[in-house]
């Protein structure tokens, strides 16, 4: 049997909800291992590259994190317009600061992730999403709570990008998609900031939580948008929030958006254009419509919990 006719070593099972599976074939175990604050796998997946996983939730994969990171990072600095100062909140993969990086007036992007160990096996088997963003040296990395860094960050900040992993329970990130969290946040902008949220599924049985992080992101900002863009690997189209209190036009004009780009970025995109903006900026009815009826405000009393503990095991 030739290398590639082989069959995987194993399947992982994806858990999308309690009655619905998406199976990863591993051909490779590159790296597992249980950190100080989650268990950490990066793998070979065959057709879609290589994997990082996350107490058993898919975060991304080298063959399309350039959907979910360019939909990540872009629309907030298109809306700034010449972003110069970026912080990252997570981002352990390194492919957020690599999109960052494609501005060409940034002077500083800082990167706060809770877990080093993370980072730093991402940074040695994972370079196909890095891409040696780590050694530039507008890049500070900084190992802390994102809460605690935002607590002595001043006003500095043209975009921030919350990239945490998803609310688990026993996860790092459980207090991090909150009102009081979200209000430290706006305070470290710089007036015309811009703030965005990854902010898990949309898939009609998963989306409540990305329905209320919007009505808690709506609580602190002045003007809030949902968006979503579907990633293969993830397996659900997957919800950003933009959040400003600057207002922003969801209905921008293609060729403004892509003259912008090519005066103000180095032009490196697979996906991301005036055209795609444009597209991604239009939430779909339902989404909506569930916007506008939800009235649930997150807080640290009572925070989001990002469910597994019904799923199989």
């Amino acid at each position: 049997m030739s290398q590639e006719t082989k069959p995987p070593l194993y399947w992982i099972a994806d858990y999308l909800t309690p009655d619905d599976v998406l199976h990863h074939a591993i051909h490779k175990v590159i790296l597992h291992k249980h950190t100080e604050f989650q268990e950490m796998w990066i793998v070979d997946c065959g057709t879609y590259g290589k994997g990082l996983i996350l107490d058993g939730i898919w975060q991304s994969s080298t063959g399309d994190d350039y959907l979910y990171h360019e939909s990540l990072v872009h629309p907030a600095c298109v809306y700034q317009g010449d972003p110069k100062r970026a912080l990252v909140l997570g981002g352990g993969e390194g492919a957020t600061i690599r999109e960052l990086l494609k501005w060409n007036a940034m002077e500083r992007v800082v990167m706060v992730d809770l877990d080093g160990e993370v980072v730093e096996a991402c940074r040695e088997h994972l370079p196909e999403m890095h891409q040696g963003a780590f050694e530039d040296s507008r890049v500070e990395l900084v190992i802390q709570d994102a809460v605690a860094y935002l607590d002595s960050s001043p006003s500095e900040w043209d975009v921030i990008i919350s990239d945490l992993t998803d609310p688990i329970e026993s996860g790092p990130s459980f207090k991090l998609f909150t009102k009081e969290y979200f209000e430290k946040a706006q305070k470290a902008l710089r007036p015309g900031g811009y703030f965005l949220l990854q902010a898990g599924p949309v898939s009609p049985p998963s989306m409540d939580m990305h329905i209320r992080l919007v009505s808690t992101l709506k609580a602190v900002f002045a003007h809030v948008h949902s968006y979503n863009i579907h990633v293969p690997m993830l397996g659900h189209p997957w919800g950003f929030i933009l959040a400003s209190d600057s207002p922003f036009d969801t209905r921008p004009e293609p060729e403004a958006v892509d003259k912008l780009l090519a005066e103000k970025t180095n032009g490196v995109f697979k996906m991301f254009d005036g055209v795609t903006l444009l597209g991604l900026m239009q939430s779909p009815k339902h989404i909506r419509d569930a916007i506008a009826k939800e009235t649930t405000v997150y807080t640290l009393e009572h925070p989001p919990v990002f469910s597994t503990q019904e799923l199989p095991k």
